[in-house]
Order: C-alpha cells, then structure tokens, then sequence
C-alpha cells in the first residue's frame, strides 16, 4: 500500500517586548532563576493581569503579513492544567476567539532527488496571544529538581496551520519562511537556541487518495530545523510500519531524542475539552478598530515578498537571487546599502551572496558585527568595474578590508595590486612570452586551442598577475592571428 503523511505545525512565536504579556516585569533572556518572576508571574492572590498593548500591536503585524482575518473583538480564556511551572493552575490564552484568524504563507520547496523545486501555498487556520508557562530544570542541584518562572508570563503568539504539508520537506520550507517572517517585521528574535521560535508538529498518515485524515501524534519542542526533518521522517516510517504490522496509532504528544534520531511517548493526547476553558474574568474582551490596524501597517516593513518583485523589476536580477537577498532583511537591507552606495547591482548580488556570506559563515557572524560596511563593499566593486583591480586582486582587498588594514583605495597602493591597462605595457609583456615560447606559438597555429591558453597564463604570470586580463586576450589574439 502507498501511504501519504499529513503534516500540520503550531509554531510558539515568542515576541519581541520588553515586559510580559500581563504584568511589567522584564523578558531579557539569561536572568538568574526567579528573578524576573513578579507577583502576576507567580499569581500571588488578589493581582490583577494588565495585557500589554505592544504584544498586540505584534499579533496585528503577523495578521497583516500573512493576509489574515484580524479579529474586531476577541477574547482571552483561561486553559486549565496543573503543573508544576505553572503556578496559577491556568494558562492565559485565546480559544474561541483568536486575534489572528485565516491567514496564508507561500513557501518554495527545494528540488530533491525524486522532485523539481515548487511553490506552494500553506493555509493559516488562526494566530492567538497567550503566556508563556515556566521551566522545570532537572539537575541543576544534584538529585533535585527545580521550577524557575523568569519565562512565565512571556508573551507568545502561537501560529497553527491547517494540515496543509505532504512531507518533512515541507514542513521545514514552511517553518524556515515563518523563522524569516517573524523576524522580518521585527516581532520575533528567531533564536532558536533560546527557545524564541519553538515548533510543535502534529504527523500523521493515510492511504494515498484517502480524504480521512489518521490518528496524529504530536512531537512538542522542535527547536531545529534539521531536528524537524529528522523527527517527522522517523514518526512518519515508524507510523506506517506500526499500521503495515497490524497496529494502531493511539493519539499522542511525543518527544524527539536528536542522539537516537527517535521520537518516543511522552504522554496521551489531551483534546480541547481536557482544558476546560472559559473566558477569563479578569480581562476586557480585546478590542481592535480600523485605525488601530492602519498605524500598526504604517509601522510594516516592506515584506519579503514585494521585496524580491522590486528587485526583480529595478534591478534585473534573477528570481534566484532576489529569493536569496531577501532571505533575511539584513541581508536585503545590506545589499540595497551597496547599491545605493554606487555598485552594480549584479555584481553587488554576486558578492552579497557570495565571499560576504562565506565570510560571516566562517566566522558564525552576524552582518550587523560585519567589519566591511555596505559603503567599503560599493567602493571596492567600482574598483573592479573601473578595471583599476583584476577579480583575483579584489579578493585580496576584501581580506585586508575585513581584517581593518585601511580603506579600499589605500590597500591598493600599500599591496600594488593597481591593474596594468597601459596597451603599450601589456604589448611589451606578450611580445617577450611570445619569443620565449615559440613551441605554444606553433601549437596554436596548428590548431591548439589550450595553447592560447597557456600563453594568456604566461602573460598573467609575467606581469605578476596585474595585467588587465581582457586586454591580454584581445591583444594576444590579435598578434596570433595578424
């Protein structure tokens, strides 16, 4: 039997405030444990939540993204379970009401082995602002665990989608485009590795054709996009082999081991009606006008997507390349500083995405910590398009520039990588490889071609690689065959 899997993603987003969703307490990630946990945080009895007007003014901004429904009047509910983080007993959060309703992101997924790159479209079910929950922490103090509430109360806006993906491949394309989104309109910080952006991915499979949707298991807390591929490709072989072998899938929340590659049980599935939730009483409905969503679209930077259509259409590049200047704004933002600072636009692209990107690489920089700005680049590209330097020679100068040695100009002067373009000089040069190779000479006239080749080497090498290598070739050519 061929089965198909069906894969649907709810994405905590944490937002990018400065205090928590109900309370005025600090969100700076890192704080020795309970130190931000105020008397909201730890539901002292009599305090009152106070909703924080910025975390809405981010549910607005995602909801304009996406092209989402955003709700007139919405409402916060009180979900209840116990844990031990979590010491109200109940989460604050939106149920029936979310600020967020149907929305959609398109997303390009890579070529494979088996399939062509495609666009395709992700339907967003609903986008809804709750609190963060503490942490438990095992094994800080030997034998002993913890609570520490600094996260509790955080502000999270919670992305469900419909179960709209057909595979690992996907499922990552889709969460790889919110990672860029989020933080392009500047509501989230992405980080990952701090749990700003945590996906939790409900999979399950069907027969191929079937419209049933199977039983799904939920894998909670991906933090990673190669632990994403990795865990939806072992729960979807371990769920077919499971129905193949006679089985059942039992509905489930589970956890994925990166060191196994495994997904394993945590707990059964809870439904909604587990949670018992009810509107909560001590907050307002949450009100959103017309005017409200017109400032916050006024405050929108230009999204992705008309970003890569103005770069197609102003600047002639390919879809290609304005897909990968775009897929960060500080990379956009970088790339449009070189132009506007005097580069060719293909030839900026060209080293934007290239040695500039292999360099922050290597280093794991960011490219606000960049030590060549926008303006050094743009200088240094004029200097190639102005044939004062060979490409070879460039490369030589952005190292220097990256290192600090000076600007674009002076290391020209202080290493001589001034290129030669002086006809009568580069003439000089190849008369003096012709005599000295006569047998290439031969060769080419014989019909060689390589021979043409190795004698535009010997001049490159004769002139210490500073000869204008178009030159070179144009007047060798014209010697050979004149």
């Amino acid at each position: 039997m061929q089965w198909e899997v069906v894969i649907g993603l709810e994405t905590h987003t944490q937002l990018k405030t400065n205090t928590k969703i109900f309370s005025g307490a600090s969100t700076t990630y890192g704080a020795e444990p309970n130190t931000q946990a105020c008397e909201v945080s730890i539901a002292l009895p009599g305090v009152l939540p106070v909703l924080n007007k910025q975390a809405v003014e981010c549910a607005i901004k995602f909801g304009l993204a996406i092209e989402a429904e955003i709700a007139p009047r919405s409402v916060f509910a009180r979900k209840n379970y116990f844990y031990p983080d979590l010491p109200k007993g109940y989460q604050i959060s939106q149920y029936e009401l979310p600020v967020v309703g149907k929305g959609k992101l398109t997303i390009q997924v890579p070529a494979s082995k088996n399939t062509e790159a495609y666009e395709k479209t992700i339907n967003i079910t609903r986008a809804h602002l709750e609190e963060d929950a503490g942490k438990s922490v095992h094994g800080a103090v030997e034998g002993m665990s913890g609570i520490d509430l600094n996260r509790a109360g955080t502000p999270l806006l919670e992305i469900v989608t419909e179960p709209d993906m057909r595979s690992a491949a996907e499922a990552v394309a889709y969460a790889k485009k919110l990672h860029e989104l989020v933080q392009w309109i500047g509501i989230c910080d992405g980080n990952m590795q701090e749990g700003s952006f945590r996906c939790d991915v409900n999979v399950s499979v069907r027969p191929k054709g079937s419209d049933k949707l199977g039983t799904r298991r939920e894998i909670k807390n991906l933090n990673s996009f190669k632990f994403m591929q990795q865990a939806i490709e072992y729960e979807t072989q371990w769920q077919i082999e499971t129905l193949e072998d006679g089985g059942k899938i039992q509905q489930a929340t589970v956890l994925f081991n990166p060191d196994t590659g495994e997904t394993r049980a945590m707990r059964s599935k809870e439904e909604a009606n587990d949670y018992r939730y009810f509107p909560d009483p001590d907050l307002l409905p949450l009100v959103i006008r017309e005017e409200d969503k017109a400032r916050v679209s006024a405050l929108l930077p230009e999204l992705p997507q008309a970003l890569q259509t103005r770069f197609i259409t102003d600047y002639q590049l390919s879809s290609y390349d304005a897909s990968t200047l775009t897929s960060s704004k500080a990379l956009a933002d970088y790339f449009v500083a070189t132009v506007n600072a005097g580069a060719d636009a293909k030839q900026a692209a060209n080293w934007v995405m290239g040695a500039f990107s292999a360099k922050l690489n290597a280093e794991d920089k960011l490219i606000s910590e960049s030590p060549l700005s926008a303006v050094q680049l743009a200088q240094l590209l004029k200097r190639i398009a102005d044939n004062t330097i060979s490409n070879n020679a460039a490369k030589q100068v952005f190292e220097a520039l990256w290192a600090g040695e000076g600007e674009v100009d002076a290391i020209i002067e202080a290493k001589g990588l001034k290129q030669v373009s002086d006809t009568g000089a580069i003439e000089a040069i190849i008369n003096e490889v012709l005599a000295q190779n006569q047998a290439m000479v031969e060769e080419f006239k014989a019909g060689k071609e390589k021979a043409f080749n190795a004698l535009v080497g010997q001049c490159m090498k004769a002139s210490k690689g500073k000869a204008n290598p178009a030159q070179v070739n144009d007047l060798l050519k014209k010697k050979l065959l004149g």
